[in-house]
């Protein structure tokens, strides 16, 4: 910069100074890593008539700057307030950049104007990073408008489509777009196959996933870092553990997301041994672990109710300078209460920096549950519906708390409170992929075109299952209500529906392959191993809390989840 001061002295004392001249020193000071942005701005408002491409040099390099973004919108507006010049396409590509990584939906609202009244609306480039911005600030709604407004639509805005839909969890609507993609002849690239992947993983649909997988050898699309990621994720989170691990080692260049992701794919899996021998090689390859590559360990270590390394690694993450967050906070809290110490997980919530949120008190109230604790338990429950007094989980929990307690006038009073308010707790829905269609089953829902056949399915598993002498766990039924209803509630579970459909539809040794929404009751658990032993039948199903892999009357969790 010494140098340029001394450049720019000599422009302004031995010579007229040119705009070009001029506009190159404001293009360096804002756009090279030797140059000072601030220098930069300020030459901008000193010069009497600068041109448009010094005005998009300051208000590119702020939205590339650490300053802040909000900056180039700031100089965005002055320009517009001033009249002159007039911003071009570039202006409005950097401009919305900025907005982009805020996010700020006014800000890239008011540039959306500015695009509609200065006649850009038919430029593609402009289209494709409207629709990236919509994403961005999650109104997919908005995206798809701009998306279908397009005339020609190239692969930027097909990805943008993808991975916003798959970021707001639609992932159907995620892979319905890439078969549209595909349909307008539209090549992808490295960053849409990645969202493709990601929502593989959120349906837990390995065969599509695997399709995806070759498709991006097929066509040579580069595998870079994040790609490999995406596959290591997808394949973990469809119960495909040696798979992604395959893929993690093939992998040229690992940074820490691939690292983390990997470990927590063991960790959901249960694999503590696993999990601890990558971590240590996480560090020992000069990685250092990230907080989530933490959160996988403690997570293995309350699956496995490891409090000793649960401890060591709570302090190990301390000591690397990390930040809990309240997952890891959760996490200790969940380990203390599976290991009985319920004292100790009091003290933790009470000792912690920062407020416990809801699932700390949810985690800590299914212990009170657990245990009958009613004392703890009540004062539990009125700090949940303090915290999220809107929130139906949380009256669900408490009111299965004063179930297990026998309780049941208090519990009826939660129920009323529910019923009062219109509150409905999200019902049990169970997924299962079959020749690459995801099927999908809710609890007590018996529309699916193939009734009979489920029906016929279940009715043998029953007759079969109760000859081993199994009688149903009707604990999970928190209901004031007679056995029989309670029984017939357990058979309409959503896990039991999708486990006979993939039972009907394929035979040994296709692996039964079910995603859930929710955590699997005790009663179906013990029954799929039953079924796993009787049937010889693979089963792996994922619920809201890790993997379980039945084989041969035994499940991968030892019945700790």
């Amino acid at each position: 910069m010494r140098l340029l001061h001394q450049i720019h002295s000599h422009i302004l004392t031995r010579s007229s100074p040119s705009s070009f001249s001029i506009s190159k020193i404001i293009a360096f000071c804002a756009l090279s890593p030797f140059g000072n942005i601030k220098y930069a701005q300020k030459l901008l408002f000193q010069t009497p008539n600068p041109t448009i491409f010094s005005w998009n040099s300051v208000i590119r390099g702020l939205s590339n700057s650490q300053i802040s973004p909000t900056q180039s919108f700031s100089v965005f507006r002055t320009l517009i307030a001033r009249g002159s010049p007039n911003p071009n396409t570039y202006t409005i590509a950097f401009v919305l950049k900025a907005c982009m990584i805020l996010p700020s939906f006014l800000q890239g609202q008011q540039v959306h104007s500015c695009v509609i009244r200065r006649g850009f609306s038919s430029n593609s480039h402009l289209q494709s990073s409207l629709v990236g911005f919509y994403t961005k600030c999650e109104e997919i709604v908005l995206a798809r408008k701009v998306f279908d407004e397009m005339p020609e639509r190239n692969t930027i805005a097909w990805s943008s489509m993808i991975s916003g839909y798959a970021k707001l969890d639609m992932f159907s609507h995620a892979l319905d777009s890439f078969v549209n993609m595909q349909k307008a002849g539209v090549g992808p690239d490295e960053v849409t196959m990645a969202s493709v992947i990601s929502a593989c993983a959120g349906l837990g649909a390995p065969a599509v996933g695997q399709w995806a997988h070759a498709y991006v050898k097929k066509r040579r699309i580069v595998m870079d870092t994040k790609l490999s990621t995406a596959l290591v994720n997808m394949y973990a989170k469809c119960g495909c553990i040696e798979k992604a691990k395959q893929v993690f080692d093939e992998m040229p260049s690992k940074d820490s997301r691939a690292w983390s992701s990997m470990i927590i794919g063991f960790a959901v899996h249960g694999h503590a041994d696993d999990v601890f021998s990558l971590f240590a090689e996480m560090e020992e390859s000069q990685v250092k672990p990230n907080e989530v590559a933490f959160l996988g360990v403690l997570l293995v270590c309350v699956h496995g109710q490891l409090v000793s390394e649960g401890r060591r690694t709570w302090a190990s993450m301390l000591e690397s300078g990390i930040e809990p967050s309240v997952e890891h906070y959760s996490c200790m809290v969940d380990l203390f209460c599976r290991a009985n110490l319920f004292e100790e997980a009091y003290k933790f919530i009470g000792n912690m920096p920062i407020d416990p949120d809801p699932a700390i008190w949810r985690t800590f109230l299914v212990a009170c549950k657990r245990t009958k604790d009613t004392v703890r338990g009540e004062v539990v429950g009125r700090q949940l519906l303090e915290s999220e007094p809107t929130n139906p989980e949380n009256y669900a929990l408490i009111s299965s708390f004063y179930a297990a307690c026998s309780e049941w006038s208090k519990m009826g009073d939660v129920r009323k409170r529910m019923h009062d308010k219109g509150m409905k707790t999200v019902p049990g829905c169970s997924s299962i992929e079959v020749d690459g269609f995801v099927n999908e089953f809710v609890l007590g829902d018996w529309s699916h075109p193939e009734l009979n056949g489920i029906r016929e399915v279940l009715s043998d598993i029953s007759r079969r299952v109760n000859s081993l002498g199994y009688r149903p766990d009707l604990s999970g039924i928190l209901h004031n209500v007679e056995d029989e209803v309670k029984k017939e509630g357990l058979c309409e579970h959503s896990e039991r529906l999708a486990i006979a459909y993939g039972m009907m539809k394929t035979k040994a040794p296709v692996v039964i392959r079910v995603v859930k929404n929710l955590r699997v009751c005790d009663d179906c658990h013990e029954v799929t191993k039953i079924i796993s032993a009787i049937y010889e039948r693979e089963i792996v199903v994922r619920d809201r809390v890790r993997f379980h892999r039945f084989v041969g009357g035994a499940c991968s969790c030892n019945d700790i989840w």
